[in-house]
């Protein structure tokens, strides 16, 4: 016997043999690939290809067609035997074969009858090679006879009897499908109590009056002809026993009764099947119909069981209302005892069916077609099994074997037929026959004998184009008789592969498990038997795999708003890819709402039926990426419904609803308002909030109010509109569970009291009639209560009252059902009146030239008569010591809170006569003013002097002219000069000073250098020290020498090549003031501008002598530019700016503000420029040193 092995792979060691695929002859036969222009050439036995069914029932009116279809190489002829005697299809013409196939077609529409072709047809396909035969088909033609005449009695039966309608159907071909219906074709209803046997008959487990009809009709279909059959109508009546007796005594004698059986109740009984137990034999594979149906009343009930073991779950339904057990796919295992149970509440009774399934021949192994080479070995095997086990019977060419031409390279072995040294005679058709008692097998398998050279099926030069890292197949389909063993190469001449990274296939396919860059090439299969050789080149190329490089996320939105998924790709440049979009991997919907660009799928005005999973899918010719992301639409919840109201008590009720629709969000709490008709209609407030989780509250109430109730739910992603309005719950009137609040008493004149309260809103009058009693009395008397009830009104005024005088005030709530708890007491005053004392003993102590500080003492508390709000300080400047003329008195007011009994005064002018006085202030106003107390300010420094001009400049002097200080603040003692020359590069020399007497406003400053810018600094003095200075510059002429050559250079001025120069130098000066402008502006050197500000006549300003350009240098510490009073104006005239003190930051009220001890909050001081120094201490002058380093 000869095996025939087929593994699905070899794999191949590196270094030891050649990748080769060796198909041995020896234990495997060859397959023929389905190549058709191999399967063109090759000779081949026949194969029966199509044939009509075993059982064939026709149609009597139409043409009968039998099937018979093969193939072969060269093509088969076909002949056909009728009831095991050729049939010859010549002598008979209405008998016709299709061209080129063996199909029988037998015209009996215009001649003949299909009775006359009732037979076991078989078909013949042949060829040189062999012969294969078809099935045995029996031919018979559809039947649907008539019922048979009869006469149907009418049926009278007693309610609650039990009933069978007999159907019995004429015997058809297919049998019939039978139902039950009336006159008008409806359906008759079935239930429980009324049902349709397997057999057809209709069956009444008990009768009903509304059972009576006269047209119980039986209908019979028969689907082959498409014809329906009809029983007579059958006529039931059900009457009461009373009835039936009258009936049967006027038409019938006692022994032709129907039944005389009482209708009482009554245990079950079957009425099919009979008996305790039955037996039912079934095929393998059928479905297995098992049937109960019983009798009693009341109705019974059907159950089924299976003894020693249960029945299968998933082959199992229950038709018919449970009488019918059902199961399909049956097998031996289904083979047993089934019980039927029939209950009702009299008893129950049981049927048991023993059931035997059988089984027609069914394949274990079917024979296969054999292709052989010369001299080898092959077998064909044919195993069936069935119940009976079937009987194995051999055919070669459609004879039996045991008469066929003998064979030598055949041997039969039971269901075995072995093949050795096989030749091309022995090339035939083998039909095993496997039969048994219910039925047979018959299959077709040729044996045939090739010799063929290799040959390459798969075309030349394919190209494979593969995905890196995925498995690369390359084909290399062949056929050969002997089998060809495989060869692959790489490359043009490359070796036989041996890496054990290549896999081969016994089909020839060469696999690459995991393709790199490097696996791109030319591969070469090779082919090789006894008989020849082929090859064949094909292509590989790798690319680069399709990935999402930005996959869409996970994304929850509002109902009606827009989201976006991205989905970006990157692929192989050489492939094209497409993206679509998916949703619940089925299309996106056709809604103009959903818009796909190139990266992005947007969707707009998102709602419920958006949500779900979207899956942006990346293809290309190779390869196939996909992601997905879920989106979720909320929104905020729908509003709770259902609102009631339970448990109605005087103070509470219990509120329940029935939460809305979350919009997928989580209800995270309820939020319950309330609306008071009686008192704010339309004016909803809150009542209380509930967690998401509950439905119900138990809600307190106040007396007197007629509530609504409503419900809000809220998510995260907001709040849900109202619920409609509750149910309108009214509470009974009580007297009020409050007092008004904020009471107050006080007195708007100094005779009376003025009592307020803030009212009871009506949700908390608590009842009708609301109204207040105000009560009052002294509290440091023995008084008893005043009270008055007031309504309607938060105000009620006492007249007559003493001058502020403490009060105990009372405002109590009542209405028409009671009063209020007692209220708490507040104390309150009556009106205030003006002070009656000043203060006494008012000092003044001189701090410094602009601070003084004040005291005084307290005044006695019953003269202030009213709440003390502080004491306030009146003071105004006298006159200057050092002026006589008269100024406008302008007098100044500061404010001391409390009872604070000193104050310090700032911002005084130095050297001054101030005057002032102090009185005490209540709620009323002040009292009266203590006397007057004069002090004066000592000396201070001067401030600058108004104006400092330079004229008559000279070679080698400046005249100086300048205006006193405005504010000398004392008596001016000298004044000093301070000046130092500063040269080309812009550095300042030496530092030189000079003092002058205070009665001068001129000098004449002498021995200067030529044609030398000089900056001066000029200031005041006095007993106190200097004042703040002022500084300007200024330049002496040039020396006559100099003047004559500019003089001689007027006739060079007049050409025009020194204009130009000329306009050249001037654009560069202009630049260059416009940097220095910005950089004055920032801080750091000085400017230019200001210079040329300050020296209106050009002429005389030095210019550097190498380029012509006006000279920069610093004039201020860390490279500040000169404060705003050293600005000279375009008249060279310095203005000194006011600086007069200002109280705005002090005292308080209109005036000015103190801390609790009276001092001045801040520090008061005038700013000034600092003095010039000698060197480098001068922080206005720095040395030429530091004025180089300052320089950029």
């Amino acid at each position: 016997m000869q095996l025939k092995i087929m593994p699905k792979k070899k794999r191949l060691s590196a270094g030891k043999v050649p990748l080769i695929l060796f198909l041995c002859q020896m234990i495997s036969a060859l397959e023929v690939p389905l190549d058709q222009k191999l399967l063109e050439d090759l000779v081949q036995p026949p194969t029966i290809t199509q044939q009509s069914p075993k059982d064939y029932i026709i149609d009597p009116r139409e043409n009968i067609v039998i099937q018979c279809e093969a193939k072969g190489k060269p093509p088969p002829s076909f002949s056909w035997t009728r009831n095991g005697t050729h049939f010859d299809i010549d002598k008979d013409p209405l008998v016709t074969m299709k061209p080129g196939s063996g199909t029988l077609i037998i015209n009996i529409m215009s001649e003949g009858k299909a009775e006359t072709y009732e037979g076991v047809y078989q078909c013949t396909a042949r060829n040189e090679r062999g012969a294969a035969i078809s099935n045995n088909i029996v031919i018979r033609p559809s039947r649907s006879p008539l019922w048979t005449k009869e006469k149907l009695e009418p049926m009278i039966l007693q309610n609650g009897q039990p009933l069978v309608l007999p159907c019995r159907p004429p015997i058809g071909l297919p049998p019939a499908i039978i139902f039950w219906m009336d006159n008008s074709f409806q359906r008759l209803p079935q239930s429980e109590r009324v049902s349709q046997g397997l057999n057809g008959d209709l069956y009444f487990s008990n009768v009903l009056p509304e059972d009576t009809r006269e047209d119980y009709i039986c209908y019979a279909r028969f689907n082959h002809t498409q014809t329906i059959q009809q029983k007579q109508p059958i006529s039931v009546k059900v009457i009461s026993v009373d009835e039936l007796n009258d009936t049967l005594a006027a038409n019938l004698s006692d022994t032709e009764f129907y039944s005389a059986r009482s209708s009482r109740e009554r245990p079950p009984t079957f009425l099919t099947p009979e008996g305790n137990a039955s037996h039912k034999e079934e095929l393998r594979g059928n479905v297995l119909s098992l049937e109960c149906i019983a009798e009693g009343l009341p109705t019974p009930i059907i159950y089924w069981i299976k003894e020693d073991g249960t029945l299968p779950i998933n082959r199992t339904f229950y038709r018919n209302f449970k009488k019918t057990l059902q199961i399909t796919h049956v097998s031996e295992a289904d083979s047993g005892n089934y019980q039927c149970i029939a209950k009702n509440p009299l008893g129950a009774i049981h049927h048991t069916i023993s059931v035997t399934v059988k089984a027609a021949p069914y394949w274990i192994v079917a024979p296969q077609n054999l292709v052989l080479s010369p001299g080898e070995d092959g077998s064909l095997i044919c195993r069936a099994n069935g119940n009976p086990k079937p009987r194995i019977s051999w055919l070669t060419n459609g004879v039996p074997v045991e008469i066929a031409p003998d064979d030598p390279s055949r041997k039969i072995d039971g269901d075995t037929i072995i093949f050795s040294n096989v030749q091309e005679r022995s090339s035939a058709v083998y039909q095993c026959n496997a039969s048994n008692e219910y039925g047979y097998l018959l299959a077709n398998a040729f044996v045939n004998v090739l010799a063929e050279p290799p040959r390459i099926l798969t075309s030349a030069n394919t190209l494979y184009q593969v995905i890196a890292n995925s498995p690369a197949l390359l084909d290399c389909a062949f056929f050969g008789s002997p089998l060809p063993t495989i060869e692959w190469f790489k490359g043009a001449k490359g070796r036989a592969l041996h890496e054990d990274i290549y896999v081969l296939h016994e089909n020839g396919t060469l696999e690459i498990p995991v393709a790199q860059k490097d696996s791109t090439g030319t591969y070469t299969c090779v082919a090789r038997n006894k008989l020849g050789m082929a090859k064949n080149e094909v292509h590989l190329e790798i690319k680069d795999p399709t990935r999402i490089i930005k996959q869409p996320e996970y994304a929850i939105v509002q109902r009606g708003s827009t989201v976006s998924f991205e989905c970006k790709v990157k692929h192989d440049h050489t492939l094209i890819p497409t993206v679509m979009w998916l949703k619940d991997n089925g299309e996106l919907p056709n809604d103009e709402r959903f818009t796909v660009d190139k990266d992005h799928l947007a969707v707009t005005d998102v709602d419920d039926g958006d949500a779900g999973t979207y899956t942006c899918v990346a293809n290309t010719t190779l390869d196939k990426v996909s992601a997905s992301a879920v989106l979720s639409v909320v929104d905020v919840p729908n509003p709770p419904i259902d609102l009631e109201l339970t448990n109605q008590l005087d103070k509470s009720v219990q509120l329940s609803w029935t939460p809305g629709d979350d919009n997928n969000s989580p209800i995270t709490k309820f939020i319950i308002e309330y609306e008071d008709t009686i008192h704010e209609v339309g004016l909803w407030h809150h009542q209380a909030e509930v967690p998401g989780t509950q439905t119900t509250a138990q809600l307190m109430l106040s007396p007197y109010v007629n509530y609504s109730f409503r419900v809000t739910a809220v998510n995260n992603i907001g709040q849900s509109l109202p619920s409609k309005a509750s149910e309108q719950y009214f509470t009974k009137a009580a007297e009020p569970d409050t007092n008004p609040t904020a009471v107050e008493g006080l007195g708007s004149e100094p005779d009376n009291l003025v009592i307020t309260w803030k009212p009871l809103n009506g949700f908390e009058s608590n009842g009708p009639g609301l109204q207040y009693k105000v009560s009052w009395r002294q509290k440091d008397g023995d008084d008893e209560w005043t009270s008055v009830l007031v309504a309607n009104v938060s105000k009620y005024i006492v007249s007559g009252t003493p001058t502020f005088v403490p009060y105990l005030i009372k405002v109590q709530a009542l209405n028409n059902v009671g009063f209020a708890p007692e209220p708490a007491e507040v104390m309150g005053h009556s009106g205030e009146d003006l002070p009656m004392v000043a203060p006494g003993n008012v000092q003044v102590n001189v701090v410094n030239n602009t601070l003084a500080e004040v005291h005084w003492d307290p005044v006695p508390l019953k003269s202030i008569r009213g709440h003390l709000q502080g004491y306030r300080i009146y003071y105004w400047k006298i006159q200057s010591s050092s002026r006589r003329d008269k100024r406008h008195i302008e007098k100044k007011i500061l404010t001391f809170q409390g009872s604070k009994t000193h104050g310090m005064l700032p911002g005084l002018e130095p050297f001054s006569h101030y005057a002032l006085n102090v009185r005490v202030v209540n709620g009323k106003g002040e009292g009266p003013a203590s006397p007057d107390r004069v002090f004066h300010t000592p000396e201070g420094v001067p401030s600058a002097p108004s104006s400092l001009k330079i004229v008559n400049p000279s070679l080698d002097s400046l005249t100086l002219e300048w205006d006193p200080p405005s504010h000398p603040n004392g008596i001016l003692t000298e004044y000093t000069l301070k000046y130092q020359p500063i040269n080309s590069t812009h550095e300042l020399g030496p530092l030189l000073d000079l003092k002058i007497p205070a009665n001068k406003t001129s000098w004449i400053l002498k021995n200067l250098n030529f044609s030398t810018r000089y900056k001066f600094y000029f200031y005041a003095h006095t007993s106190a020290g200097p004042g703040s200075h002022l500084t300007e510059e200024a330049v002496t002429t040039m020396d006559a020498g100099k003047m004559a050559m500019a003089s001689r250079q007027v006739d060079i001025a007049t050409q025009g090549w020194f204009i130009g120069l000329m306009c050249a130098v001037a654009l560069l000066i202009l630049i260059l003031l416009i940097v220095c402008f910005i950089r004055r502006n920032k801080g750091g050197k000085y400017p230019v501008k200001e210079k040329e500000d300050a020296h209106a006549d050009p002429e005389i300003q030095p210019m550097k002598e190498d380029d012509g350009t006006f000279g920069e240098y610093s004039d201020a510490e860390d490279h500040k530019p000169l404060k705003k009073g050293s600005r000279t104006p375009s008249d060279r005239t310095v203005k000194k700016e006011d600086s007069d003190d200002s109280l705005v930051d002090y005292g308080e009220g209109v005036n000015g503000q103190f801390n609790e001890d009276g001092s001045f909050i801040g520090q008061y001081s005038g700013k000034k420029e600092k003095e010039p120094a000698e060197g480098n201490e001068s922080s206005e002058a720095p040395s030429p040193v530091n004025a180089m380093n300052s320089f950029v």
